[in-house]
């Protein structure tokens, strides 16, 4: 009658961890930082690791030229943010043993 009594207890033992482990990993990801560059280093980005923008940092001989500094801008955040999200997959993966939970990026990432 009870026999399943004990599988719904291991379910509820393995959420409860889960929802510990997701708690920690957002608080490292939150500590983490990843930086790229663009344009030899004239532009530098930071972002966290929920890919989160942290600190940007522009060469004062880079402000001769406004566009070239957009696309060197863009490109320094989209290469850091790059490596924030696959750092955060990465660790999605060994988090639930490589099993895809929709939504779980968005929840990591919305701090």
């Amino acid at each position: 009658m009870f026999g399943n009594l004990g599988n719904f207890t291991n379910l509820l033992k393995s959420a409860k961890d889960l929802q510990q482990n997701v708690a920690k990993l957002r608080e490292e990801l939150a500590a983490r930082r990843f930086e790229a560059s663009a344009g030899g280093d004239m532009v530098k980005a930071t972002v966290d690791g929920r890919g989160t923008l942290m600190d940007i940092k522009i060469e004062p001989s880079a402000l001769c030229d406004c566009e070239l500094l957009e696309d060197m801008i863009k490109a320094a955040i989209g290469a850091a943010m790059s490596k924030s999200s696959e750092s955060m997959k990465q660790d999605m993966a060994a988090l639930t043993g490589g099993i895809s939970l929709p939504g779980l990026t968005d929840f990591f990432a919305g701090g």
